[in-house]
């Protein structure tokens, strides 16, 4: 068994949003499908990094939920900040039993354990970019680490934490960051974080490397030419 990563697949089959409008999108999806069959088998495991669909609500997501139901795998998926289609846990797990949407699973306040190893994560929440008060974003940061938390607790004595946000919880020439978040990897010996969220221009400004300790690494779709990427456990 095999664990891969990517985020923001940014999936429209259910509405009217292709993101092959975007330069370096272009075909994108049959790229994807090709990548993804070519190395993932049905006995591996894939973490989806959030925005998954463009969706608005789960309902409408089911095609881009069919479709990723048809690659082999089993995929957890996580919150991004375009995932609308979301809801509780409990009506998504239902929607995916009803479905028959069985490779799908949430990583959501959980782990998952693939021999020793535990993958852990939460959406995360943008530190240094603007819109909302101070005391909001501070609010919804920490409501986001407590999420982390409790996903590294399930991890037990797992005997490495790996951890996946949708946000970067650190960005190039930012002497800090996301410090809950920073703060909770710290506490439970965390040393490896992918994350999502960035395209274009800002894939290259990424922060790539270890930075304090942890070993970051960008998985958004089009940082990876689309191809899900193996990790190393």
């Amino acid at each position: 068994m095999s664990v891969f990563a990517i985020g923001d697949l940014h999936l429209s089959l259910g509405t009217d949003k292709p993101m092959d409008v975007f330069p370096g999108w272009e075909g994108y999806l049959p790229k994807l499908e090709a990548n993804w069959r070519r190395f993932v088998v049905d006995t591996d495991v894939v973490v989806l990094a959030g925005d998954t669909s463009w969706a608005m609500s789960l309902k409408d997501a089911r095609a881009d939920l069919a479709f990723l139901e048809s690659l082999p795998g089993q995929k957890w998926l996580l919150k991004g900040n375009h995932d609308y289609w979301w809801t509780t846990a409990a009506k998504m797990e239902a929607f995916f039993a009803a479905e028959g949407f069985d490779s799908l699973r949430l990583l959501h306040n959980n782990c998952c354990t693939v021999g020793r190893t535990a993958l852990c994560g939460t959406r995360g929440w943008p530190f240094d970019e603007p819109g909302g008060t101070a005391a909001q974003n501070e609010k919804l940061l920490l409501r986001e680490a407590g999420r982390l938390r409790a996903s590294l607790q399930a991890a037990g004595e797992a005997r490495q934490k790996l951890v996946f946000l949708h946000y970067p919880p650190v960005f190039a020439g930012s002497t800090g960051g996301a410090a809950p978040l920073l703060e909770v990897m710290a506490e439970y010996g965390v040393t490896r974080c992918w994350y999502g969220h960035l395209h274009g221009k800002s894939v290259h400004t990424a922060v790539q490397g270890v930075r304090d300790g942890i070993d970051y690494r960008l998985i958004s779709a089009d940082a990876l030419g689309f191809c899900p990427c193996k990790l190393a456990l």
